[in-house]
């Protein structure tokens, strides 16, 4: 198989992934990446797509394992390759589909950092050296909205103007797959959107932003990177001298409604986890809040 047919096979599962299945730009990326790599590892024991069998698969998952992928990445190989010999087994270049003969290795499942209720809120309520100015508002809002939703970092550079109801106090946010779901906002964080609509992305504006939301330096819509930097910034180094991330504002979130109370159900909807697994993690850290609560209440703790 030339390399510019295999180019063309990559390009139909990409266009697959991204039309059909509605996997993220980030997904795609790494799906093709490892179709790629599964291609090579076929090429050089002499084979074509055609000769893609389990066995092969498993000799491909070994070599990285040995090389020292960790159990998440493997895991996420797995999935690709599932992806790309169904892709394969549909277009007729594999009589039968070996994916689904793959076992996923269990997942060693660590636990979310998370800040504490009083920490997340002295870090909110302290001002920040540059409070006022369209980079400081910036700043501020951005993680007012992280830990007042939960929604991801990449969600969150998603958004549009119109995706705020301040009426109904909620968002509308695009998530993983394409899929959208509305999630409630509070006031602190809404007065701090209003702040940075008002004095902070007028400044940032340059006449070709569109509909973004938060803006990047450049005029153009805040990137994913630039958001990671705001937190850090806004929130400061934390116990550990790490500082604070978006996915940690997320974690904490969440940690804190199940500590006040809010069902798995609704914290998973909130979350926009697809499945519930995803969301049990964190029951495991509100787990330290009911020893709390069970040596102060209970008469035999």
């Amino acid at each position: 198989m030339t390399g510019e047919e295999h180019r063309e096979l990559l390009d139909d599962f990409a266009r697959h992934l991204d039309a059909e299945r509605g996997r993220s730009e980030h997904t795609v990326r790494a799906y093709l990446g490892d179709a790629r790599s599964l291609l090579a590892y076929a090429a050089e024991r002499g084979s074509g797509p055609e000769g893609i069998d389990v066995a092969l698969l498993r000799g491909w998952l070994s070599r990285m394992a040995e090389a020292g992928a960790s159990r998440a990445t493997v895991a996420r190989r797995i999935a690709a390759a599932r992806a790309f010999t169904a892709h394969l087994h549909r277009l007729g270049r594999l009589g039968d589909d070996p994916g689904p003969l793959l076992a996923t290795p269990a997942r060693h499942r660590r636990l979310p950092k998370v800040l504490g209720e009083e920490q997340a809120a002295a870090a909110l309520e302290h001002p920040a050296e540059d409070e006022g100015t369209p980079l400081g508002l910036r700043r501020t809002a951005v993680v007012e909205v992280l830990y007042a939703t939960g929604i991801r970092v990449a969600e969150l550079c998603g958004l549009d103007l119109d995706d705020v109801d301040r009426e109904r106090c909620t968002l509308r946010v695009l998530g993983k797959g394409g899929k959208e779901r509305t999630v409630p906002i509070g006031a602190p964080a809404l007065a701090a959107l209003d702040a940075w609509l008002r004095d902070g992305r007028p400044a940032f504006a340059t006449g070709a932003e569109g509909r973004a939301l938060f803006l990047g330096a450049r005029g153009g819509r805040l990137g994913t990177r630039g958001a990671r930097q705001d937190v850090r910034e806004r929130m400061g180094p934390g116990e550990d001298g790490t500082g604070a991330s978006p996915h940690a504002l997320r974690h904490s979130a969440a940690t804190h409604l199940l500590n006040g109370g809010a069902d798995l159900r609704s914290v998973q909807e909130y979350l926009g986890h697809s499945s519930l697994d995803s969301t049990q993690i964190y029951t495991h850290v509100s787990i330290d809040r009911l020893k709390e609560v069970y040596r102060q209440a209970h008469p035999r703790a």
